[in-house]
């Protein structure tokens, strides 16, 4: 049976990646910040060595395997949670700049600490709601890859990104593999605030039997600014 070193390096390289042994420490004490804190305050509900690796590493970065990421991006992560996707893509990208976005402190008080702890640099920590913080002049179209592995509903969710990501840009939703009923219905949204749906992908997470389904928007023009609505709004009442 590999150590956990070893599934670690071979999880990515099933995906095309070959982690130098910075990310490896890192990705590995990352997991050790994450169960450590889970203990007293729910992050995850996966907390096995093995399935975080798969299910919260390995699935976060799926994404740059469709999308062109380079050194010189920007990219927020919506709705981040304990990290994910935003510190796996920036662990893996060093030289992308990242901003993770939650309205829960205690939550950011946690990413501060991993930060910190991995010595991650140009990576940003925003406490907020998405509704408010993309009103804000400094974060309103300013980025150019906006990403979320919330379970929000996508005219929801799509409401809450779309505002975030310059003309040109891209968002980029982790779905479940049965989620075109969903897509579909979101597709009068994304158009209203500016977008048009590019591309629908199907990716099997390598050891997990899942397959994850992402959906690349791409801002065609600027968002009316009377988006995102109100706080509790895009929720209670999608687009």
């Amino acid at each position: 049976m590999e150590n956990e070193k070893d599934f670690l390096v071979s999880s990515f390289k099933s995906i095309g990646y070959e982690l130098n042994n910075i990310q490896i420490k890192q990705f590995m004490r990352y997991y050790e910040l994450l169960v450590e804190k889970n203990k007293v305050m729910n992050l995850t509900a996966i907390t096995e060595y093995r399935d975080v690796v798969i299910k919260h590493f390995v699935d976060s970065v799926l994404s740059a395997k469709l999308i062109d990421i380079h050194r010189n991006m920007s990219m927020i992560d919506v709705g981040t949670g304990a990290g994910f996707p935003g510190i796996p893509l920036k662990i893996l990208y060093p030289n992308l700049f990242v901003a993770l976005l939650d309205s829960l402190n205690k939550r950011v008080k946690f990413l501060e600490e991993v930060i910190e702890d991995l010595k991650l640099c140009n990576i940003a920590l925003i406490h907020g709601r998405a509704e408010d913080v993309a009103k804000e002049k400094v974060h309103r179209e300013s980025y150019d890859l906006c990403v979320s592995r919330a379970v929000a509903n996508l005219s929801t969710l799509s409401e809450y990104c779309i505002p975030f990501i310059k003309v040109g840009g891209n968002f980029i939703s982790y779905k479940s593999s049965n989620s075109d009923e969903e897509i579909k219905n979101a597709e009068h949204a994304i158009k209203k605030l500016g977008c048009e749906t590019e591309w629908i992908k199907n990716l099997d997470i390598p050891g997990a039997d899942i397959e994850r389904t992402f959906v690349c928007i791409k801002k065609i023009e600027k968002t009316p600014r009377k988006y995102p609505r109100r706080a509790g709004t895009p929720s209670k009442e999608p687009l």
